[in-house]
């Protein structure tokens, strides 16, 4: 089986790019978004994909999930059922016969002045309780940008970057807490020293062509699961957003 996950910063523009080509030629069984940026359905024709799931923002234009699978899962909901953070469409849970997947968008912790940190910190808690609780029924999945690179070899310039959103201390414990949990950082356990491997580049300063990036996009799984991972990997040389998809493949 063959996960994808992708952070596409606007389905609508990205459309109009090579992502039906590309999802045709990755051909996963199961394609997850970020960061759609829609507020409704837009009908996305790809054959092999019959069943699709959106959660849409209240806010237009922002964030924003999605999945596309060739199966039906079992059941779908969405966000995790909590008043202060099922607003922005930041997850959907579809269960599978062996596992469940969770397709998360995770709140940056803001750029100027870090004025989302406090919220960011109450956000990984909170996930962490609730795909804890999910891990009870059956093993988990989760896949998205997770917004924070976890270590050093994870971002191009970490010293330039040790108070910045993405790299702050307390964003990198709330990632260490899923890890300390249990829950395998798929990447790192096919790739565990492997340097400059980015998922994220900003649009400036020719940030892609120079590989000055970041590791924020994510599979996570139980370990329950380890036995079955067969591959995790980055598609760095497709493009059509400031991120690059990532996948994961069990056995």
């Amino acid at each position: 089986m063959k996960l994808l996950c992708w952070n596409v910063n606007g389905l609508r523009a990205i459309l109009k790019k090579d992502f039906t080509k590309t999802i045709n030629e990755q051909n996963p069984d199961i394609l997850a978004l970020n960061e759609t940026k829609i507020d409704h359905d837009p009908k996305v024709e790809i054959s092999q994909y019959p069943y699709h799931y959106y959660n849409f923002a209240k806010k237009k234009g922002y964030s924003g999930t999605a999945i596309f699978t060739k199966e039906k899962p079992i059941s779908v909901s969405y966000g995790m059922n909590h008043k202060d953070h099922d607003d922005e469409g930041r997850i959907i849970v579809a269960e599978y016969e062996k596992f469940i997947l969770i397709a998360v968008y995770t709140p940056n912790a803001g750029q100027e002045e870090l004025a989302r940190l406090p919220y960011r910190q109450k956000w990984d808690l909170e996930f962490l309780n609730f795909i804890k609780k999910l891990e009870q029924k059956k093993p988990i999945i989760v896949c998205g940008d997770l917004n924070v690179a976890h270590n050093e070899i994870d971002l191009a310039r970490p010293k330039q970057n040790i108070h910045n959103a993405g790299f702050t201390k307390e964003e990198r414990e709330g990632f260490q807490r899923y890890i300390d949990a249990g829950f395998i950082d798929t990447f790192r356990l096919i790739h565990p020293k492997e340097p400059k491997q980015y998922s994220w580049w900003s649009y400036r300063a020719n940030a892609r062509a120079n590989n000055v990036g970041w590791r924020i996009d994510y599979f996570l799984t139980s370990p329950k699961l380890k036995s079955q991972i067969k591959d995790a990997f980055i598609l760095q040389n497709i493009h059509g957003s400031d991120h690059a998809p990532v996948g994961l493949e069990l056995k």
